[in-house]
């Protein structure tokens, strides 16, 4: 048995920050039911690389669900919807706000039917405030919440950060917000209105810049490799590639100067204490870089670990992906495509002891469960009510 099994979910949403949030349930067991629009279905269906036709990403964050094909815009689809709106416990949308409303499967008007829902909206701005009239894309809301402006060197340009964080963000602050609802309809029985942006989840992201500017007001600057708390807190080259290390508190910075063979740095008395050290991180990692350079990264993390100071390889995704530990926490596994057979995907990333979540079906093809949905849906609930 899984976390969620007991739920039906319905999934209106298209991109990457609805369709992630309801994986999440899904993956603990949710009956998560995609809607998409007759023809094409979901635009992500077009995004590459393509195996045999099949979108990979769309596969990647659209395993574990079902798809039926609904015009919301038709009278008869629209009828259908809400039967299943009656029986369903989740309704999750990302639309531009003032869509859903037009359509007639708001909040207010879904909620009249059936008044145990719990209904999710993911927008770039949020629901209410002077931009909730605008569409966001994740590239948009890092723009906009800070996050591009300290990534990238010192001297340059701010970076796009190539990971989509605020999608990913916002689909974990979607599926949190669902299951607070369905915490607080335990109590009181009746459903609520979940309201999250990618605007709001990157600006909850910036932790540590956030605690700077409530602190002396200064615009947070880029530092390249460097931490804004800790230092070394960096990536290192080495002998043969590319290293981490986590030196965040004194004893850590004491030893890792002793394997190094740098012991006179800790007198230096421009890094004595850690906020000396992050006060000249510029120069402290220009010191430490020829000791690191002098063996390989293996070497150093050999020693590192057994120290017990954080450290660990830099790695591309290849690497990491067949990682030892990677595959002892089921991180890659294998699921059946109704099309294309076997195909690798990411495992789940939060493991239960007595009801663990698990990837049991591939992404669904375009209307695939149209008939066995309604079936399963509204067939068993009238048989429930008899």
């Amino acid at each position: 048995m899984s976390s969620l099994s007991h739920l039906k979910v319905l999934d209106l949403t298209t991109h990457l920050s609805g369709p992630y949030a309801a994986m999440l349930l899904a993956d603990h067991g949710a009956d998560v039911v995609k809607v998409e629009r007759p023809g094409g279905g979901d635009d992500t269906r077009l995004t590459p690389p393509f195996v045999d036709g099949e979108s990979a990403p769309f596969m990647l964050w659209n395993r574990n669900k079902r798809s039926i094909t609904l015009n919301l815009k038709d009278p008869n689809d629209l009828a259908r919807f809400k039967a299943l709106v009656e029986v369903a416990d989740v309704v999750i949308e990302n639309y531009k706000p003032g869509t859903a409303k037009r359509l007639g499967i708001d909040y207010a008007s879904l909620a009249a039917i059936n008044d145990r829902l719990i209904y999710c909206s993911i927008s770039g701005f949020g629901q209410t405030g002077p931009y909730s009239h605008r569409g966001g894309f994740d590239l948009i809301a890092c723009g906009m919440t800070g996050l591009m402006s300290i990534n990238g060197p010192p001297e340059g340009d701010p970076y796009r950060i190539p990971i989509p964080v605020t999608d990913l963000a916002g689909g974990m602050n979607g599926a949190t917000g669902i299951l607070l609802a369905l915490a607080a309809r335990e109590r009181t029985g009746r459903g609520q209105h979940v309201d999250t942006s990618l605007f709001e989840s990157g600006l909850a992201l910036g932790v540590y810049e956030a605690a700077n500017v409530f602190t002396n007001g200064e615009v947070p600057q880029r530092l390249g490799q460097r931490h804004r708390g800790s230092a070394p807190y960096q990536i290192f080259p080495t002998q043969d590639g590319y290293m981490t290390i986590g030196g965040a508190n004194q004893a850590f910075w004491e030893q890792a100067c002793a394997i190094l063979g740098c012991e006179h740095l800790m007198s230096d008395e421009r890094f004595i204490t850690k906020a000396d050290r992050v006060a000249n991180a510029a120069v402290l990692a220009d010191e430490l870089i020829p000791y690191f350079q002098a063996q390989s990264t293996d070497y150093w993390c050999e020693r590192f670990e057994a120290a017990g100071i954080p450290a660990g390889p830099v790695m591309n995704h290849v690497q990491a992906l067949n990682d030892p530990q990677a595959q002892a926490r089921n991180m890659v596994v294998e699921v059946e495509h109704s099309k294309l057979g076997k195909t690798k995907t990411l495992g789940v990333q939060v493991k239960l002891s007595e009801t663990p979540g698990s990837v049991r079906r591939g992404a669904p093809l375009v209307g695939e469960h149209n008939d066995e949905v309604f079936t399963d849906w509204l067939d068993t609930a009238s048989d429930a009510a008899e």
